[in-house]
């Protein structure tokens, strides 16, 4: 085949969006004649879409220096640009700033007004926006914008729009924030801009969508960008942030099988993907894989909390999961990263006996929830809240808060959290004497965590379904209810000894004398048997 021919069958691939199929007619034709830089810039695009990363950034050094060669101070501050942005995205920092940098140059040199200074104001804007400086951000964004207008740049004009959209999101304004998102997707919709651009609004807009926890739009735009993804096969960028959306929307589901191979499927990317494994295999009990997971989240630049708190406080580490939750809080200043360390911390400090700690955490998510008014975080402060008053005994108030909690749950089709909503449900009615409403709302918790394969909340549900004898309780002295009670709550013998200012030998000794006298035979028999008998309240940890 000539090279002529090669390079009208690789255009032909392009329009097609069969990058595989162009970038191999497209490099043929290189080999014999080499590209013009129009198309060569097309075949940098088609590396970078296919993941060849190296060799894309190959191509854009050479668009450069032969746009340098040939005079071109345009071409080769846009080559410089694309290379500065592509090297972000791999972490390469320094040698990015670089090419921005030389890009900037060589336009101040040219003194002339074209639509590479637009795309220029974009790397500064996204800098704005990651140090929290949603005015300048928005400024920089809305300059890029009305540069792209002028010179008719519908790429510019919609990452431009789209950045608008993210700063405003930003300052808090909700409703004007998702409007500029959803224009910014209209336009990638309808096939206005670039695939490479196409991809990188469809992954921000969705991440947005995560942040402000619209999961109505990020459920949408997912659908979306699946569907995209999967109309060109060869495409591997982008791929893998799809996996991840969704693996974090079938978690919400209850699809956990399904988003454990997603984000497996994702692992490329780092942390996150590690993170969202580590999450399944927590709720399943497999703690050791979580572990695991959490570990390689942290080694990949991805915070593992409030997991592996969660983690541990399952494991009975109380105190290790309070300091873990505690820092992590106390790092955190944006506002999705804390509402969801909140949450936890609600259930961690209630395990550990703080009552303050968890009222003022719980506290601090309702603000939280209230300023964004959005559904999932409502339905996380409401299930806080209840778990809060039925620490204070005050389970009356506590339903209120519950029903509030379940019906959003039921909305966002969250049928995990809906099921622990209904074991809190069950504690308070029989708190309040109501034991057949108890005995349904557990019966519907444990049918739910079956069938999702939450074993360690299946556990604790059927414990608390079995109510023990009332006489049993009048058999224990009143240090030994004392030990019963720390040993329910997670706290090991030395632990025990500490609170009770007593030695680790006496607390065996009460130990023994709690198993004989109840005729258990192990700590976890000790546990579920408190539980029942109303000695210990529901643990916390497990249901916020």
């Amino acid at each position: 085949m000539t090279a002529a021919a090669s390079l009208a069958e690789g255009r032909e691939y392009l329009r097609r969006h069969a990058w595989g199929d162009a970038f191999a007619c497209l490099t043929a034709a290189d080999a014999e004649t080499p590209l013009q830089p129009e198309d060569l810039e097309r075949l940098a695009e088609c590396a970078q879409l296919l993941g060849r990363y190296a060799e894309s950034d190959r191509f854009l050094t050479r668009l450069h220096q032969e746009s340098l060669a040939a005079g071109d101070a345009r071409g080769a501050a846009r080559a410089a640009f694309k290379l500065g942005m592509s090297l972000i995205t791999q972490g390469e920092a320094a040698q990015s700033g670089g090419w921005l940098a030389r890009a900037r140059r060589l336009l101040e040199d040219a003194g002339d007004q074209c639509v590479e200074q637009g795309y220029l104001l974009l790397p500064v804007a996204r800098q704005h926006l990651l140090i929290r400086e949603a005015g300048a951000a928005y400024a920089a964004f809305e300059a890029a914008a009305t540069i792209g207008t002028r010179f008719g740049d519908r790429d510019l004009v919609a990452f431009a729009r789209h950045g608008m959209g993210r700063a405003m999101l930003q300052q808090g304004d909700l409703a004007g924030g998702t409007s500029l998102l959803d224009e910014a997707m209209v336009a990638v919709l309808a096939g206005e801009v670039t695939p490479l651009l196409a991809g990188i609004i469809y992954c921000s807009v969705i991440e947005a969508c995560h942040q402000i926890f619209d999961l109505g739009r990020a459920r949408e735009w997912t659908a979306a960008l699946t569907e995209w993804c999967a109309s060109q096969p060869d495409l591997v960028s982008f791929r893998g942030n799809c996996r991840l959306h969704r693996a974090e929307l079938l978690q919400l589901r209850g699809d956990w099988s399904d988003a454990l191979e997603q984000a497996t499927g994702a692992e490329a990317l780092g942390g996150e993907a590690f993170y969202r494994m580590g999450e399944v295999h927590r709720l399943r009990g497999e703690f050791p894989k979580a572990d695991q997971a959490y570990r390689e989240a942290g080694e990949r630049g991805r915070t593992p909390y409030p997991g592996l708190a969660l983690l541990r406080l399952a494991q009975g580490q109380v105190d290790a999961a309070v300091a873990a939750i505690r820092a992590a809080v106390g790092e955190s200043p944006g506002t999705r990263d804390r509402s969801v360390l909140l949450s936890a911390s609600v259930e961690i400090h209630l395990a550990a006996s703080d009552l303050d700690g968890a009222r003022a955490a719980s506290q601090q998510l309702s603000a939280i929830a209230g300023e964004l008014a959005a559904p999932y975080l409502l339905a996380l402060s409401a299930h806080a809240a209840a778990a809060v008053l039925l620490a204070e005994d005050q389970p009356g108030e506590a339903q209120s808060e519950l029903h509030r909690a379940g019906v959003l749950w039921q909305q966002l089709e969250a049928p995990y959290e809906a099921a622990r909503v209904r074991v809190l449900t069950a504690v308070a009615s029989r708190a309040m004497g109501d034991e057949d409403r108890a005995g349904m709302e557990l019966a519907a918790a444990s049918r739910v965590f079956r069938r999702l394969g939450a074993g360690p909340d299946l556990a604790r549900v059927e414990a608390l379904s079995v109510r023990p004898a009332p006489i049993a309780r009048g058999t224990l002295t009143a240090r030994e209810v004392e030990v019963l009670r720390l040993v329910a709550s997670g706290a090991g013998n030395r632990g025990i000894a500490l609170e009770l200012g007593i030695s680790e030998k006496t607390v065996a000794r009460h130990l023994s004398n709690i198993f004989t006298k109840l005729g258990l035979t192990s700590r976890g028999a000790a546990t579920a048997w408190a539980y029942q008998s109303g000695l210990a309240r529901i643990p916390a940890q497990n249901y916020p």
